[in-house]
């Protein structure tokens, strides 16, 4: 049978299910029951890291767990395949992308990546003295996978500072073409440009579409968006936006279990058919969703349970769009309260954010280094029950006049909030009150 025509890559007439009519929306009281399983008495403001699971998909989850259980064989040659065809189809619509071959399901953005540059190193192999371009804050496992599968093969990297805190997009797009302009000098090309959608720290929604399109212009042979943030925090149209390549985790913010994450690899791209999941089995050569689709055996649960999300945020006013203009609107409610609460700035404005903001931390806590922000990260975690990440900027030669303030000193410390369902304001305002104890306790040890 043709490629083209096996029916393990997807089927055209396959489409995700239209939405339930909604009887009523889901209370307050079920809300709280979907996370009692989160531990008591911690705010955990960090959804960013590791997302959230509700009880029903977790059920549902279990459900198909003890479905395999039962009969592997069955579950093997029957169940699996079709299931994972549809859970492909619904984030097939979610994401317009064009075709259901396009999309691959993944652990996580991390597999995606190796995925991809694996790809791009095999290239490099013909293409020395070329160049890859990305932001310098891009995730450590991203800039891992370039030095073991691109910069070895003889690339080198040109990494595009990002400006912080930042007030607009058109700061982001000047530097993203000066970064553009360097890669390019020396007549070398631009083999790949790695462009974040939500970057992680410091957390800014880059404007994705403009980046890729300048990209288009300046001759980049292939684009790379990595958004493990994105689907569930911000709409997402793979069509419009214009990458060869697009991730993004499905537990972060859209509510599956750890880990499942989609790839989206553009049809058109003819390096597409050269794509490979890094784990060859005995689907290798078959397309990557169908090299996905089993690599031995191993709990492929997470991939199974789309349609159960999906009843889930269904139940909330508004869908999934709903749920993404309430976190927004809530997370920067909590960061205006809380910069105002400490006489700081915000990292970026609400309109730059998604469901995570960066909010300035008193200068008195003096965070000077990468270390200082993991002690305090640990030490609101230990003592007050606070889960959030602490970001450490250093401030820039010779800009100290226009530099980021409070009344004290210079901002050099930043804490990344997340908003999502679960959150009430009070862990927001635990946060806030734990950071004032700690100034105290400082200023009394210091009298």
């Amino acid at each position: 049978m043709d490629k083209e025509e096996d029916p393990r890559n997807g089927d055209d007439h396959v489409t995700a299910t239209k939405k339930p009519k909604l009887i009523r929306f889901i209370t307050d009281s079920e809300l709280r029951s979907e996370f009692s399983h989160h531990e008591a008495g911690v705010a955990r403001i960090n959804n960013g890291s590791f997302g959230c699971c509700p009880g029903s998909v977790l059920a549902a989850q279990r459900s198909w767990q003890l479905r395999f259980l039962q009969q592997p064989d069955h579950f093997y040659f029957s169940t699996l395949r079709p299931n994972l065809l549809r859970s492909r189809a619904l984030i097939q619509t979610l994401i317009n992308a064009h075709h259901i071959d396009e999309v691959s399901l993944v652990d996580n953005a991390t597999t995606a990546a190796a995925i991809v540059l694996q790809q791009i190193g095999r290239r490099y192999a013909h293409y020395r003295n070329d160049t890859v371009v990305m932001f310098r804050c891009a995730f450590p496992a991203v800039k891992k996978s370039i030095q073991a599968y691109v910069t070895r093969a003889g690339a080198s990297v040109v990494e595009v500072d990002l400006p912080f805190p930042v007030s607009s997009n058109s700061e982001i797009i000047a530097e993203f073409r000066k970064g553009l302009s360097r890669a390019k000098s020396d007549s070398r090309k631009v083999r790949l440009a790695i462009i974040d959608h939500i970057t992680s720290m410091p957390s800014v929604v880059i404007p994705v579409r403009e980046l890729v399109h300048i990209c288009r212009e300046e001759g980049v042979e292939q684009v790379f968006v990595d958004a493990a943030h994105a689907i569930g925090s911000v709409p997402i149209d793979v069509q419009q936006i214009g990458a060869d390549f697009y991730v993004s985790n499905l537990y972060k913010w859209f509510f599956a279990p750890p880990s499942v994450a989609f790839l989206y690899c553009r049809k058109s791209n003819p390096s597409s058919c050269e794509t490979h999941h890094p784990v060859v089995s005995h689907e290798y050569g078959n397309g990557l969703p169908v090299e996905s689709s089993w690599i031995g055996t191993r709990d492929y649960t997470p991939h199974l349970v789309v349609p159960a999300i999906l009843e889930f945020v269904n139940r909330f006013e508004g869908g999934s769009e709903g749920i993404m203009r309430r976190n927004h609107e809530e997370v920067a409610r909590m960061g205006k309260m809380l910069a105002e609460a400490w006489g700081t700035s915000l990292g970026s404005p609400p309109e730059m954010c998604a469901s995570m903001m960066m909010v300035g931390l008193p200068s008195k806590l003096h965070v000077s280094s990468d270390d200082d922000a993991t002690r305090l990260r640990s030490h609101l975690r230990d003592k007050y029950g606070v889960e959030v990440p602490i970001y450490h900027r250093a401030p820039k030669n010779g800009e100290s006049e226009s530099e980021p303030r409070d009344e004290h000193g210079l901002i050099t410390g930043y804490a990344r909030i997340s908003h999502q369902v679960y959150n009430r304001i009070e862990d927001y305002y635990k946060f806030r009150d734990a950071i004032n104890r700690i100034i105290l306790e400082e200023t009394n040890l210091m009298e």
